[in-house]
């Protein structure tokens, strides 16, 4: 089978997944794009993508460049004489890169092209109640996730899943999916084709903090599709009023409990052996949660930090 050469754009973990089935495959990596180095914390730490640490690794070259359309940048990539480029996780690209190589640049997403384009498709799969996902490689144009499909491939959704284990998942099989196009590439046995028009698209934007607070006036399903959507990053969250003092409670895992007994959503049941919150349609049982300023702890552990109940609710 021949052999293509290529440049490879991601940053977090996801992208070092794919990078790694690549690296271990019969093609060629020719380069690595991905972050400049930032420094956060206290200590001003300097922090290397996962990408980045996995080329220099393996002694592939990198390069992190502030910006793509510089010309330095540019020329070192053209130099490269790369067949196509891969990108995983990674940034907006302008079209003079991603023309530049002969066979195309292509991207992985997380997600059954047309359905939830945009930044966040594994949170909202779940937090829709989607019974099954996939990934996509499609090649990349001036438009955001909206480039001709090249390949994809189904995953179920378990019923009690998160996020982060959807993600796990969809990251393995999203690089063997990376692998097995270049090979159809490379022998040229796969055929693109337009994504189809929809006429209420499902969408994926960012999330923002404001986006991660939960309603409670929702059913216990949606609610509880919701935080295991936000799971474990960036985390749903409500409001506790703990006597005067407003604290922010982070929920990441819980069960559901349907009842006839309507009480006013929102409605805080808390005691040594119980925290409920109602829904429209029941409660809602959180299991694993964390107080503003504590760590993440099972709910056993969180009610045994009170000595008194009667001055908690819901803010």
């Amino acid at each position: 089978m021949k052999s293509l050469n290529i440049v490879f754009f991601g940053t977090p973990e996801f992208a070092k997944t794919c990078l790694e089935a690549i690296h271990n495959s019969h093609h060629t990596v020719a380069g690595v794009v991905t972050v400049a180095d930032k420094a956060s914390g206290r200590g001003q730490k300097i922090n290397t993508s996962a990408v980045k640490d996995y080329a220099v690794e393996q002694q592939l070259p990198v390069f992190q460049p502030e910006k793509l359309k510089d010309p330095a940048f540019l020329e070192d990539i053209r130099k490269l004489n790369a067949d196509v480029f891969v990108v995983v996780a990674f940034r907006m690209m302008p079209k003079v890169l991603f023309e530049m190589p002969p066979l195309g640049t292509f991207n992985l997403h997380a997600s059954l092209l047309p359905d939830y384009r945009g930044a966040a498709p594994i949170n909202y799969a779940i937090i829709n109640g989607e019974k099954t996902t996939g990934a996509t490689t499609f090649f990349i144009n001036e438009k955001i996730d909206e480039g001709n499909i090249l390949l994809q491939q189904e995953l179920d959704i378990f019923p009690h899943e998160n996020a982060g284990s959807l993600h796990d998942r969809l990251m393995e099989m999203g690089a063997g999916l990376v692998v097995k196009t270049l090979d159809g590439l490379a022998e040229n046995t796969i055929h693109e084709k337009p994504q189809p028009q929809v006429e209420h698209p499902k969408n994926a934007f960012k999330i923002f903090k404001e986006d991660t607070r939960i309603n409670w006036d929702q059913s216990s399903e949606t609610v509880h599709n919701f935080i295991r959507g936000m799971s474990p990053y960036p985390a749903a969250f409500t409001t506790l009023k703990i006597g005067d003092e407003e604290k922010f409670l982070k929920i990441y895992k819980g069960n559901i409990q349907l009842s006839e007994e309507r009480k006013k959503p929102g409605t805080l049941e808390i005691g040594k052996h119980c925290f409920q919150i109602s829904t429209s349609d029941g409660l809602y049982l959180p299991e694993e949660v964390q107080l503003e300023g504590k760590k993440r702890m099972s709910v056993k552990d969180f009610l045994n930090g009170f000595q008194h109940f009667d001055h908690i609710s819901l803010a």
